[in-house]
């Protein structure tokens, strides 16, 4: 039988570290995948990771009985993110790992690359709140109630936040790209 993170977590908080390692199995590569996108800096993303781990080892007396250990580990991750970059511009290197299907043919690896790099800059271009909202939400497919306790804000308004961010990623997508999105498609009026 699997242990569940909490139940880790709660052995490490009472002094059994061994436990410590399954964690940081189990969400080393989350994290990390969290910090690329928000950063595109695969080095310091690295950094970053590390530095959540050991945190995490560091105030493991603040994890409560009552804590939610996705909700804990990514308010480290957070505060990490903010403190390091706080006086700093994170850089907007196009370095996007993109998984194709094998039998793609070149030219449709070539034209779903394109758009992916096209879709990262547009990520990258979005504000910080708007693109770690997205990154929560679509890529660590955190569920709305935990993004919301995270942030301290009402369920509701993490779906209206997410709302408005895809939409603005959409609209900065089709720029970059030089598309029309299908919302913008003027249809022909009938006499």
């Amino acid at each position: 039988m699997q242990l569940t993170d909490k139940t880790l977590m709660l052995a490490v908080k009472s002094g059994d570290l061994e436990q410590f390692g399954t964690l940081f199995q189990r969400h080393h590569d989350a994290i990390f995948a969290f910090f690329y996108r928000m950063t595109a800096d695969a080095s310091a993303s690295e950094d970053l990771t590390q530095e959540v781990f050991i945190r995490m080892l560091k105030y493991r007396n603040t994890f409560g009985e009552d804590s939610e250990f996705r909700g804990w580990m990514y308010q480290i991750a957070r505060n990490l993110r903010a403190d390091h970059f706080r006086n700093r511009r994170p850089e907007a290197a196009l370095l996007e790992e993109i998984h194709m299907a094998r039998e793609a043919s070149p030219s449709q690896r070539f034209e779903q690359e394109q758009r992916a790099a096209i879709l990262h800059r547009a990520l990258m271009a979005l504000r910080e709140d708007k693109r770690e909202l997205l990154i929560l939400a679509r890529y660590e497919e955190m569920k709305y109630e935990e993004i919301a306790s995270l942030l301290s804000i009402e369920v509701g308004a993490v779906k209206v936040r997410v709302h408005r961010a895809l939409r603005e990623l959409r609209d900065v997508f089709f720029k970059m790209s030089g598309e029309e999105s299908e919302c913008d498609v003027k249809k022909p009026t009938t006499i």
